[in-house]
């Protein structure tokens, strides 16, 4: 089976988002994942002098590889400068650089105002000079699409001008993003045919939306490897997805890939936090939703033989399937969700319980598993879920010192009154709580991810959802909501239901003695 490399420029091309800029550490912690979990082939981690900053970073990464031997693997960005892009990436313990030349006559002509000749001469100066220097060479055609399309003559004699130059990787960028898929592959075939000795990466950008279709076309054609981002980073609308490329090539190109499948959600999620930009819910492979059958239909055809399931299945890459509740939920959607809470109900019950799922469903857009306790005890008119409330709250904010929150707290019929004081109301609030919890033995999950929305629309006054993520001592994860004019008493609401669930747990624990 063929073998195609996957460069990820996640660290120099990504890092070009409006917006977003990594730390030294960041960086390296995603250099780590890229290439000692993830596995990728490649990875190209900076442009060469842009900031003292990046000095630092490029040299924590270049000195934490040489240690885990992937040195070889590291790649920076650099310049026809006269040899201080190789100077600096020498310095930082670089041992590859990936040099940038002209690949369309109007970059050469417009931008550098030099004839194809003298830049080609300049070219093959840089080249020597980093050999000289022990860099190993790759070479950028920067706009090699515009120039394969508008001057192919000035692509083609660029090539044969260095023949023998001793460039291990030419990497072709659709530096703009406008090729479609039959371009790709006509044009990358031509290259590949007219210069059967050289080795072709490609570099997609993803305008109009075609990165990965791009990238396909180009194995098809025959590259030996293809650039890609994490989150589809980059500039403008972005590079291709390292995700949705690596899958692609595996299950519709047949073709060896070394990237371990298993850690590309979780390095999904670090780059999203570090970058601080949010990935779309239904982002493929990587986005929370995308392995959550919404359809009671899909439901029950995945009950009765997995009819609506593919070669995307979410153990392949860590995950797990849910089924979501909500106004298009069945039977079997509700069913697969009791199931996962080891909670069973009479059909009476059962089908009380659904009917209250599809009625919240209608106001409210998600229903998670973890809200089902409380509807299950809302129907039903149990107190299962009813160990811990919240009888009264009052918090006191002040600009120059830290806030107090007062709290009078049931728990299992007894009432306690405290006080905690923390950096914000609801931190206040925790800390209040924390201490109730201790006298039962129950640990407070940790806060992961809390998030606050009100409705489309909505004015000042309008109420608000507190959505808030929890992971206890075990690993376990938990998302409970809460609802309020107040966005601080939301976040309590929300800190209750969890209080709860846990109490519950708790309950269901066998006792000593």
């Amino acid at each position: 089976m063929r073998r195609v490399e996957i460069m990820d420029t996640t660290l120099r091309d990504g890092e070009q988002t409006q917006g977003v800029s990594f730390s030294p550490a960041e960086k390296l912690n995603i250099a780590k994942a890229l290439l000692g979990q993830l596995r990728v082939d490649r990875i190209e981690i900076a442009s060469a002098r842009v900031s003292e900053g990046e000095r630092e970073a490029v040299t924590a990464v270049l000195d934490w590889a040489a240690e885990a031997g992937f040195v070889e693997r590291v790649e920076v960005l650099g310049f026809i400068d006269g040899g201080k892009s190789v100077d600096w990436i020498r310095a930082c313990g670089g041992r590859v650089i990936n040099l940038l030349c002209k690949g369309s006559e109007k970059h050469c002509s417009g931008q550098l105002g030099k004839s194809l000749d003298q830049h080609l001469e300049d070219v093959r100066r840089a080249i020597d000079l980093a050999h000289e220097r022990g860099l190993r060479v790759n070479l950028y055609l920067e706009d090699w699409s515009n120039g394969f399309h508008d001057s192919p003559d000035y692509v083609f004699t660029l090539m044969e001008g260095l023949h023998g130059a001793g460039v291990e990787h030419f990497m072709l960028p659709d530096t703009l993003g406008v090729l479609t898929p039959d371009q790709v592959y006509n044009s990358l075939s031509e290259m590949g045919e007219r210069f059967p000795w050289a080795r072709f990466d490609f570099h997609p950008h993803n305008d109009y939306g075609l990165g990965t279709a791009n990238s396909l076309m180009a194995v098809k054609a025959g590259v030996s490897a293809v650039h890609c981002t994490v989150n589809c980073l980059g500039e403008r609308a972005g590079n291709a997805s390292l995700a949705e490329v690596v899958v692609n090539l595996r299950d519709r190109m047949e073709v060896e890939v070394g990237v371990d499948e298993a850690h590309l959600a979780t390095l999904s999620r670090m780059v999203e936090n570090f970058a601080g930009k949010r990935l779309a819910e239904n982002a493929p492979i990587v986005g929370e939703d995308v392995f959550t059958q919404t359809s009671g239909i899909h439901a029950d055809g995945d009950k009765k033989g997995g009819l609506y399931q593919t070669a995307l299945t979410p153990e392949r890459f860590a995950r797990r399937r849910s089924y979501a509740l909500g106004k298009m939920s069945g039977k079997a959607s509700l069913q697969k969700n009791l199931e996962r809470l080891d909670i069973s109900l009479s059909p009476e019950n059962f089908d009380k319980v659904l009917e209250r799922v599809v009625k919240l469903g209608d106001s409210k857009k998600t229903i998670t598993s973890e809200d089902l306790p409380f509807i299950i005890a809302e129907v039903l008119e149990s107190r299962d879920y009813d160990h811990v409330k919240l009888l009264d709250c009052t918090v006191t904010s002040s600009m120059p010192l830290v806030s107090t929150a007062s709290i009078r707290l049931e728990v299992e019929g007894d009432t306690h009154l405290v006080t905690g004081q923390g950096n914000g109301g609801f931190d206040a609030f925790m800390n209040a709580v924390r201490k109730v919890m201790k006298r039962y033995s129950i640990t407070v999950p940790q806060l992961t991810d809390y998030e606050v929305r009100i409705p489309k629309g909505g004015k000042s006054d309008a109420l608000t959802e507190c959505a808030i993520d929890w992971e206890d001592e075990n690993g376990r994860s938990y998302k409970t909501r809460g609802v309020h004019a107040n966005q601080v008493f939301a976040a309590m609401h929300a800190a209750v239901r969890v209080l709860n669930i846990r109490m519950h747990q708790a309950s269901r624990l066998p006792k000593e003695g």
